[in-house]
């Protein structure tokens, strides 16, 4: 087959332990999962989860040095388990969900809070605010065996050393198994696709020179330093 023009390279995230990669098909975004982090933004923490998504390119590794985003004065950071989805598939039972799940991460949803605001005030989607370029640090990988069961442990994220946000995912409201379940019945899942489970509360700006490293217990921690643009 031929193209005309060179395909993208495929996109992937490091796997621990190992030289190989984890290919990521899409990325999919847990909008609302803690109580505490719906408060801090004027939600209704009743209302049923959705979701929006980045694109798969908008990974960066652990250790990255990355520019701080076009178009924001307002980046914010938000520290989240990652699901790296293994079998796809369709209206998935909760009971069965995690045997589709490869591995587990820590991430980090990079956000352009001034385009959010602007979005949501105006009814607008909100890729702008969310899928933007380098918008999704990950952390590396590792498979489900190693990771626990993700139903507890600390999640947490430090900027220069100081703790922004902290939390438990017993917290979540929608725990990773039914992330997953419910997220098939609106898809069908897919190997290669990562969900993103939502983040606690504490969100707060970064800026040029920040140094962030966040993680989830049992799990490889992510770091990044925002630079110039």
């Amino acid at each position: 087959m031929s193209y005309v023009i060179p395909p993208a390279p495929q996109a992937s995230v490091a796997v621990a332990g190992s030289s190989d990669r984890f290919p990521v098909r899409r990325i999919f975004c847990v909008g609302r999962n803690y109580a505490e982090h719906i408060r801090e933004m004027g939600n209704d923490e009743r209302d049923p989860p959705f979701y929006f998504t980045k694109p798969a390119d908008a990974v960066v590794e652990s250790g990255a040095k990355m520019p701080y985003p076009k178009a924001t004065e307002d980046l914010h950071h938000e520290v989240e388990l990652v699901l790296a989805i293994g079998t796809g598939g369709t209206d998935i039972a909760v009971q069965d969900a995690m045997q589709h799940v490869w591995g587990a991460g820590v991430g980090i949803d990079l956000t352009r809070r001034d385009l959010q605001a602007v979005a949501k005030k105006a009814g607008r989607p909100w890729d702008m605010a969310k899928g933007f370029d380098q918008s999704a640090p990950m952390g590396a990988l590792v498979p489900l065996a190693e990771a626990g069961s993700l139903n507890s442990g600390k999640i947490w994220i430090t900027v220069n050393g100081e703790t922004r946000q902290t939390g438990d995912l017993s917290e979540m409201i929608w725990p990773a198994a039914d992330c997953v379940a419910h997220l098939s019945t609106l898809v069908a899942l897919a190997p290669g696709d990562l969900i993103m489970t939502g983040t606690p509360a504490g969100v707060s700006a970064v800026g040029l020179g920040d140094v962030m490293e966040a993680g989830v217990d049992g799990l490889p921690s992510l770091t990044v330093t925002i630079t110039a643009r």
